[in-house]
């Protein structure tokens, strides 16, 4: 684990404030992603051109005219997409956003602003510009065009932002207040994702017990934040110290009010409750809704319905794949081909997992055990279908017949439930929503031999939070996880 570099802050410039260190880098890259978009919709309207010159429809209303009689449409196009953008907060940067999240985000304010921008041009310029002539088809291919160029050159502005984040480049300077299993879940988190763009320069411990927290250095109490701001140039804080309670938080918060600090808290009670919050009417009274169990009524059987669809599909194209394993693994060692085992599902009712064998027939002879990185247990087709994750596809059977789904909580087995019940809060809170091939906590990084504690948390959030795009976006990440090689067996 690489450890957070210790600064000296003699050798700093002095005259810099916290925060204008980094204001010029997230302006030039608001600015750049601008143009980007600005050039994505300039060249998709060159090309819709080109491509309805070159694959002509039959219409007659649509003629052959030059190119320089659409300019009123280009630069009313171009301004209803910055407009929706803008309005939208596309131009915010997000420190990490989703993939899959800003695809969506691109695809819906593309369309919306192509649809403003046919009305404007309809209202405005037909009865000028276009008297003769109404590009449908070009608007068709302009809208597709945009969506495409868009994607990629926000996943390249991305992926450079990340490039120069590694190279130390835009980076904001960071103090965590905590020293609990919170702060260092945080500060690990941060170690790990150098994309993130944080230095931590030290940890804030309240107590003043400790002297350092996984190599990073204790640099004083929370009485010392004032003068640590100064002195080492912080641009953010975050408290990471829920234990403490809500006072304890206040705090922090009023010694770190200077400057241009961001603070940033990390949620006590609300940590798992779901992020759209409504508010109810009780004969008058208000009432903040923080929990509304999604999972139920005609949401139901639409999560149902992918479930069915989703496993037909898969057991219909992974057919010969399926077959061809199943040969490999009985080749390889004496035994079935598949491996059941009885697991926790629904309403703590025993399912019977199905996966292809990757250990020796005899492996729980002696009782269960819990599957480990490089398990002595395993064959050697096993452990190959444990890192591509092959051996976990026929569960697709299972969520055929009901008893899982695509998407859900990884069930465990009945004896480690009953241990884990008793010793992690809320533990069978998981079993109120069916077992999944997939979930929150695994497209997260939670697989296999990883902290129960943390995939619980993470289960959590996604029963709180459920819905179908969700469910969509997790199975998206695990086939993409699965293809770049970042995904491992899930247990």
């Amino acid at each position: 684990m690489q450890e957070a570099p210790i600064v000296n802050p003699t050798k700093r410039d002095q005259r810099s404030l916290p925060g204008v260190r980094n204001v010029r880098v997230r302006t030039l890259g608001t600015i750049t992603l601008f143009l980007l978009d600005v050039a994505g919709i300039l060249a998709a309207f060159g090309l819709a051109y080109l491509l309805r010159r070159l694959v002509p429809i039959p219409n007659k209303l649509e003629v052959d005219i030059p190119f320089s009689r659409y300019y009123q449409m280009l630069t009313t196009h171009i301004l209803c997409l910055l407009l929706i953008f803008t309005i939208n907060k596309q131009y915010y940067i997000a420190r990490a956003p989703s993939r899959i999240g800003q695809m969506y985000s691109v695809i819906t304010n593309v369309t919306i602003g192509t649809l403003l921008t046919i009305a404007v041009v309809t209202f405005l310029f037909k009865g000028e510009v276009f008297i003769i002539d109404f590009p449908r088809m070009m608007m068709v291919w302009v809208w597709l065009i945009t969506i495409v160029l868009l994607i990629i050159g926000r996943t390249l502005h991305q992926f450079t932002r990340n490039l120069l984040r590694r190279w130390g480049i835009g980076r904001d300077r960071l103090l965590i207040v905590g020293t609990g299993d919170v702060a260092k879940l945080t500060l690990q988190r941060i170690l790990w994702s150098p994309q993130l763009g944080y230095e931590v320069v030290g940890i804030v411990d309240p107590h003043k017990a400790i002297s350092k927290l996984i190599g990073t250095p204790i640099l004083g109490g929370t009485e010392d934040l004032p003068r640590l701001i100064d002195q080492y140039a912080v641009d953010e804080v975050i408290i990471a110290m829920p234990e403490q309670g809500h006072r304890a938080a206040v705090k922090v918060v009023n010694h770190c009010q200077r400057g241009r600090v961001s603070i940033k808290i990390f949620p006590d009670v609300f940590q798992f409750i779901t992020e759209q919050a409504t508010i109810d009417d009780l004969g008058g009274l208000p009432l903040l809704t923080v929990r509304d169990f999604a999972m139920q009524g005609y949401m139901l059987v639409f999560k149902r319905a992918l479930d069915i669809v989703g496993s037909l599909a898969g057991l219909i194209v992974l057919s010969p794949l399926l077959l061809m394993t199943a040969i490999a693994v009985k080749m390889e060692s004496r035994g079935s081909a598949f491996f059941i085992q009885e697991r926790m599902g629904l309403d703590r009712r025993p399912i019977k997992m199905i996966k292809f064998r990757s250990m020796r027939a005899d492996a729980e002879t002696n009782g269960p055990g819990w599957t480990v990185e490089d398990d002595p247990r395993r064959t050697r087709i096993g452990a190959w279908l444990r890192k591509v994750n092959l051996d976990e596809i026929p569960q697709l059977i299972n969520v055929l017949l009901g008893e899982m789904s695509l998407v859900g909580p990884r069930p465990e087995q009945v004896h480690y439930v009953n241990q884990f019940r008793k010793t992690i809060p809320n533990y069978m809170r998981r079993h109120q929503f069916p077992a999944g091939m997939t979930g929150w906590a695994q497209v997260n990084g939670l697989r296999g031999d990883t902290s129960i504690v943390e995939r619980t948390k993470y289960d959590l959030w996604y029963i709180e939070n459920w819905s179908l795009g969700l469910d969509l976006t997790i199975l998206v990440r695990t086939i993409w996880q699965t293809v770049i090689g970042q995904s491992k067996g899930a247990g």
